[in-house]
């Protein structure tokens, strides 16, 4: 169990979350909460006990050398941290963590109790997943909300999986069974280049957070990375012809469904994104 002793009292706080593992494909939702640890400077404030959720024969413990001679254990867990972003007056939790091996409903039951004792007001999680989306198109960012009206209100666009689920559905549901506002996002990771990172689908995913949030995403290099990272694959499927006949197949797919109203939805969306951020700027 978390030690909840000594937490601290924080403003309006919001919950974001990721896994690794199956809900992260291209690691680009971690890639979110590493990324947002680093550029707010986030401060740890407690993390879970390895024992009680993860196999350790099936997540295994990372030995890593300090000094040259002196050998530390990193054992796999989740971790939270709380940051104050700069031209924001709310704190945001971060956490990070590996999908646990077991009893995921006690693990779900332990992040719901930190929440209610932080004062968490909503949470959002987030997950990418494998797809048929060609990479030179913008990232497609489905969801899913405990209820219809904060769907409505944010203008999600709802995802229709049916299947096998991880954590991050698991622990949505858990949110709604509680009480507590939950929103998912997931990001569509091309499933022809699956390694990570891919900037891309993080940058997508944190773009998509600020206007749900209206709080102003540190986005670092992240856009100069993701144009690397589709240049990079560009050349790849270009050396293979079977490669580059299906990404054009893929791109006349999405592009035969996108309507004009989206592209249009999407434009303005994009473009409100800059006003604030211009607004922000001035302000400073």
């Amino acid at each position: 169990m978390i030690e909840l002793e000594g937490l601290p009292e924080l403003v309006d706080p919001v919950l974001i979350a990721a896994f690794e593992g199956w809900n992260d494909a291209g690691e680009a939702s971690s890639g979110v909460i590493a990324h947002l640890e680093t550029e707010w400077k986030a401060t740890e404030l407690a993390s879970f006990d390895p024992e009680d959720y993860y196999d350790f024969q099936v997540t295994r413990p990372i030995v890593e050398m300090g000094d040259g001679l002196t050998r530390s254990i990193t054992w796999p867990t989740t971790r939270l941290s709380v940051a104050r972003p700069p031209g924001s007056n709310r704190d945001v939790v971060l956490l990070r963590g590996i999908e646990p091996n077991m009893r995921w409903r006690s693990f779900c039951e332990e992040i719901i109790l930190v929440c209610r004792e932080l004062g968490v007001e909503l949470a959002v999680l987030l997950g990418a997943l494998l797809n048929d989306s060609p990479h030179t198109r913008p990232v497609p960012i489905v969801g899913a909300a405990t209820d219809e009206g904060l769907a409505r209100a944010i203008n999600l666009e709802l995802t229709r999986y049916e299947g096998p689920t991880g954590i991050v559905g698991v622990l949505q549901q858990a949110f709604g069974t509680a009480g507590l506002p939950a929103v998912s996002l997931w990001a569509s990771v091309p499933h022809y280049v699956a390694q990570p990172p891919n900037p891309k689908a993080t940058l997508a995913l944190l773009s998509r957070m600020e206007d749900l949030l209206d709080i102003p995403m540190p986005l670092g290099d992240l856009a100069e990375e993701a144009r690397a990272w589709e240049h990079g694959v560009d050349e790849l499927a270009a050396q293979d012809t079977e490669v580059a006949d299906y990404v054009r197949e893929l791109e006349e797919r999405k592009d035969a469904t996108q309507l004009p109203e989206a592209s249009g939805d999407a434009i303005a969306a994009e473009f409100e994104r800059y006003l604030r951020r211009r607004d922000r700027g001035s302000d400073s």
